[in-house]
């Protein structure tokens, strides 16, 4: 009779566990494994959560210690998940997968606690990563794989040729995990209600093996990721031992998924590890591996006081330099609020682990087919003569006062802010066309016009408008006598005395000043008692109630 791929066996798993003493009087093996498990338990609990209250009420730069205590809590997590799985060993599957679903976050936040050693917020790592130089290549040439499909610059495995996209091959590397582990979980305890999960068996008809193989394939895409990235970057980010940090993050996932599945390999079927008198299949499947992890993560513990320490995040470590000690000059102050509890409620919020999985989402089907239109794409020369600034601008917080990106609208983008076609690019000189106070370029739209061709710069003696609407002689006569005052061309720049007409046909002087005569004086400090037309400033002057005179449009006409 045939093997029947269609049929779970869960005998083993459903039978309760009756063991004999592994010595005479002494204790059977499911006892000693809870006792061993429960001890190591409660020193890596201990250790654990001591280390995140020091970093929840010492809470002084919250975009990273937010990270530090969601990776603290794997070490909790994963001592209670064990722990329990081996107590209740019938249920162990639900217990299981939820562990392994905070390993997805924690792997998430690890990455963006690298991500900002490198810069405090997205728009600066943008900008970091897009300078990036050189790319280093994949390690091991993705396995070999590279050298098969073309090599370093061709293929599917090839080398970016931006820094920008390398990083977001990176970011949707590691939080793809993060989906992919939140759907393996729901899968699981799903077909587990309805048996069609089968630990117990190794038959493609069952979820058992595809959920596995999905999440073998996704747990290794993003620790390759995370590898890749630290072996970029380990120079820059060796002020805050990186390798300590990743080894702790490495190790605890290899001992928490893979010697899981390798156990449950050779447990399953006609393994090597089968059921004896002393030691039941129940111990063999969840109690084995949970005793590992137990111990296990008491020795993680006591290296992450070494890998994650709170002591620098103390005011008084480095009170000057320390950053975020009071951007706007106020004392620097702990953020954790009482007893930390509002660092934990941080760490606990998972909105930005959901923004960061959605944003490489949107790059891998959207922005990637873009991905060349970003400036790092462009060679140096594109860049030359180019003094614009290229950073973020900042409001008052210190927090960017706008996303910088190309723009999807062609009408916004300068094509004159790099001095190439880069139309679509609204990133540089953001604050290069700025105006001067009371001075503007001579190319101007604003530009100052005057009437050259009448001596006097007046031309309403040629305007039939009858002799109540033009200049009284007085004022012509003022604005042409010297001023003793301002007899010196560099006396002042705006009004020497002379004629308006000579005046401003100087090269050197191109600006606007609204409201200054020709004279050089403003009309509100004028009193010499006289009725004129000031056309500077386009208005009336106060007590000429006669004049009705309108405005010279020629003289700001911007298309002469």
């Amino acid at each position: 009779m045939g093997y029947n791929f269609t049929y779970c066996n869960t005998t083993l798993e459903d039978q309760t566990i009756h063991e004999v003493d592994l010595w005479k009087g002494g204790l059977t093996f499911h006892h000693l494994g809870l006792f061993l498990a429960a001890v190591f338990g409660l020193i890596s609990i201990f250790l654990a959560l001591y280390l995140v209250f020091r970093h929840a009420t010492h809470y002084l730069r919250p975009w990273e210690q937010k990270h530090i205590i969601r990776i603290l809590l794997m070490i909790p997590v994963y001592s209670i998940v064990s722990f329990l799985s081996f107590v209740f060993y019938k249920k162990a599957v639900y217990f299981q997968v939820l562990g392994d679903c905070y390993e997805a976050f924690a792997i998430a936040s690890f990455f963006t606690l690298l991500c900002h050693y490198v810069a405090p917020d997205l728009h600066e790592q943008k900008e970091y990563f897009r300078q990036l130089n050189p790319i280093q290549n994949w390690f091991w040439g993705v396995f070999g794989l590279q050298k098969c499909t073309g090599g370093q610059n061709k293929g599917p495995f090839r080398k970016p040729r931006s820094g920008l996209t390398w990083f977001n091959i990176i970011w949707i590397g590691v939080f793809q995990y993060c989906l992919i582990r939140v759907m393996m979980t729901i899968t699981s305890v799903v077909t587990q209600e309805f048996g069609q999960y089968c630990e117990a068996s190794l038959s493609p008809v069952f979820a058992h093996v595809w959920v596995t193989a999905i999440e073998c394939v996704s747990v290794s895409i993003a620790m390759f990721c995370l590898i890749q990235f630290y072996l970029q970057l380990r120079i820059d980010l060796a002020d805050h031992k990186p390798f300590l940090k990743v080894l702790c993050i490495k190790l605890v996932i290899f001992f928490s998924f893979w010697q899981t599945i390798l156990i449950s390999l050779l447990s399953s079927g006609s393994g090597p590890l089968q059921p004896t008198n002393k030691i039941a299949y129940q111990d063999i499947k969840v109690g084995i591996p949970s005793v590992m992890l137990c111990i296990e993560m008491a020795i993680f513990s006591v290296m992450h006081l070494f890998a994650f320490p709170w002591k620098e995040y103390r005011i008084s470590s480095d009170p000057l330099t320390m950053t975020g000690a009071g951007y706007s000059g106020g004392e620097a102050k702990y953020k954790g609020g009482p007893m930390g509890m509002k660092a934990m409620m941080d760490a606990f919020n998972p909105w930005d682990i959901i923004k960061a999985s959605a944003r490489g989402f949107r790059w891998l089907f959207v922005g990637y087919r873009h991905r060349t239109e970003d400036i790092s794409y462009q060679g140096p020369h594109k860049l030359d003569g180019n003094t614009g600034y290229m950073g973020p601008t900042y409001a008052g917080g210190l927090e960017p006062a706008t996303e910088l990106r190309p723009s999807d609208d062609g009408g916004r983008g300068r094509t004159d802010t790099l001095g190439t076609e880069l139309g679509e690019d609204d990133r540089a000189g953001l604050l290069r066309h700025s105006a001067i106070p009371a001075r503007v370029p001579s190319e101007s739209p604003y530009r100052t016009y005057t009437n050259d061709e009448f001596a006097s710069g007046d031309d309403s003696e040629h305007l039939d408008l009858g002799a109540n609407h033009r200049l009284h002689p007085a004022a012509t006569s003022s604005s042409e006598a010297p001023n003793p005052a301002m007899s010196d061309p560099k006396a002042s720049e705006y009004g020497s005395g002379r004629p308006q007409h000579e005046e401003f046909e100087e090269e050197d002087d191109t600006g606007y000043h609204p409201g200054v005569g020709p004279g050089g004086v403003h009309p509100a400090l004028r009193d010499d008692g006289v009725q004129q037309w000031d056309h500077w400033a386009g208005a009336q002057r106060p007590g000429d109630a006669d004049s009705m005179r309108p405005p010279t449009y020629r003289t700001q006409d911007p298309r002469r």
